[in-house]
Parts: structure tokens; C-alpha cells; sequence
């Protein structure tokens, strides 16, 4: 499949993503809600947004729904620089899941911690739908994990190359 100036190739199916996500659902739900309120479920946007829509329906407690959007990609590379343009808001005293669509190095999801544990919530956790763990240089655990995978560059699924390929049902790589 060409989607701008290159190829990719199937990486994840359907099923396979239905499963991880239903996986995740009980995972997190396994967990229960401390502090105050419903689980505030806080997507990254915008390469969570489908991941996100599918998990909260798996997931088996009380939630609420919470954009944030943080960036640090252009096109295919990172630049480096992460800019908070949603920022979290009114957590103090929540739990907190923060939903992810792909960790590699951690930088992003880095400062949105720091930031996050300032609101002082009752409790932060991190899922992601993928990890890269051999570019991770965050100091942090990832808590739910659908899957991890190489440094391949992926789309589909809500991830974008350069704002194309988000919404394709699947994930797919660079071939």
C-alpha cells in the first residue's frame, strides 16, 4: 500500500489489534479505581484517538474521557521537541490512565508525567497500544503494553505519517 512517497506493508491486523485491546481492557480494569471519581481516561491525541474510543468500551469500571495532546513528531522523525498543546485538567485526587498510541523513546509521555504528577493525582498509569522498547530512554514504567515491537516506522490504526494513513483499520510499516 503507498501512502504518500512510500510503501507499507500489513504489520498488525484487525483481529490481532481487537485482542490486544480487549486484553488491555480487562488488564486495566483488573486494577479498580482509587481516589476520587471515575477512572479519568486521558487519550493522547491524535494518534490514540481510535485506540482509545475501543479500549474505554472494554474497559469494566467507571470512566470519563479527557483529551490531551502533546506532539513531537513531524512527518516520520521526532523533532526533539515536545509541545504541550491540550494540557491534562482537573485530575487532583483521580486516577489517572493515559493512553498512548506507540512509546519509542519516551520523551513526550516523559513530560506529560511530570506534569501529571504536579496535579497531583491519586494514581497515574500508562497504556499503549505499542512500545519500542529498544529506543526507550524514559525513567518510567509503561503499565499496560498491547505489544511491543521494533523500531519499524507504523501507521493505521490513528497513527499518521505525515497526517495520512489514520484511518486505516490495521497498522502497518514501512516495507
Amino acid at each position: 500500500m503507498r501512502i504518500k512517497d512510500r510503501e507499507f506493508e500489513l504489520f498488525i491486523g484487525k483481529d490481532e489489534l481487537a485482542e490486544m485491546v480487549a486484553r488491555l481492557g480487562r488488564e486495566v480494569s483488573e486494577g479498580g479505581v482509587v481516589g476520587s471519581g471515575a477512572l479519568m481516561v486521558c487519550p493522547v491525541l491524535t494518534g490514540a484517538y481510535m485506540f482509545a474510543a475501543d479500549l474505554v468500551r472494554r474497559i469494566e469500571v467507571e470512566s470519563e474521557v479527557h483529551f490531551v495532546r502533546y506532539t513531537s513528531y513531524i512527518g516520520m522523525e521526532s523533532s526533539g521537541e515536545v509541545r504541550c498543546e491540550l494540557p491534562f485538567k482537573d485530575i487532583e485526587g483521580r486516577d489517572v490512565l493515559i493512553v498512548e498510541d506507540v512509546i519509542d523513546s519516551g520523551l513526550s509521555m516523559g513530560r506529560m508525567l511530570a506534569e501529571v504528577r504536579a496535579l497531583r493525582p491519586a494514581r497515574v498509569r500508562v497504556c499503549a497500544l505499542l512500545m519500542k522498547p529498544g529506543a526507550f530512554k524514559g525513567d518510567y514504567r509503561v503499565d499496560f503494553v498491547g505489544r511491543e515491537i521494533g523500531d519499524e516506522f507504523i501507521v493505521g490504526y490513528g497513527m499518521d505519517y505525515d497526517e495520512a494513513g489514520r484511518t486505516l483499520d490495521a497498522v502497518y510499516r514501512v516495507s
